[in-house]
């Protein structure tokens, strides 16, 4: 990989525990398929789990790091070439807000995951891909990051009509 750019993808799990997301990313496979996206760094912000990540990529050259918890994570959003996030619409929105490539990964682990619905709509609208921790490698493998269509904050309405739906309130 010699003198080239640098690229890193940076994957955030909040605050809360999401170790399902962090093993996958971990896995020799995920690594293999970012390097042959030409991606060259990897940074995984754990939150509350215990899966410690290796930072010893076996044969590949990904360099890997980890930590627990940032003041800020927009340092590291900004820096990213590609985030791969959790569902939740603080960090999906301030990636999207940056005008970075995002791959939402769901946790199935939470009960009544309304994030999935946000993280669903905001895939059919282009502005991101969705996977599960299962799907992560596929869709890694198969992403095209020309097909992601800016997102522009002042589209309000679709997602105050995607609440009121969830909450159960009319939908004019």
């Amino acid at each position: 990989m010699g003198g080239g750019e640098k690229r890193v993808v940076f994957v955030t799990v909040g605050t809360t525990c999401f170790d399902a997301l962090v093993k996958v990313v971990d896995s020799e496979e995920v690594k293999q398929a970012l390097l042959q996206k030409g991606y060259t760094h990897l940074v995984i912000q754990m939150g509350r789990g215990t899966y410690m990540p290796t930072e010893a990529s076996g044969n590949s050259d990904l360099q890997v790091e980890h930590f627990t918890f940032s003041p800020s994570i927009a340092d590291y959003i900004r820096e990213a070439s590609l985030v791969i996030s959790h569902a939740g619409s603080g960090s999906i929105f301030e990636t999207l807000r940056l005008g970075k490539p995002l791959i939402v990964v769901v946790n199935e682990d939470l009960m009544d995951n309304h994030q999935s619905e946000l993280a669903d709509e905001l895939a059919e609208r282009n502005h991101l891909f969705c996977a599960h921790p299962q799907t992560l490698l596929e869709t890694i493998e198969a992403m095209d990051l020309n097909v992601l269509q800016p997102y522009t904050p002042g589209e309000a309405k679709p997602v105050v009509a995607l609440i009121n739906k969830f909450l159960g309130f009319p939908v004019s």
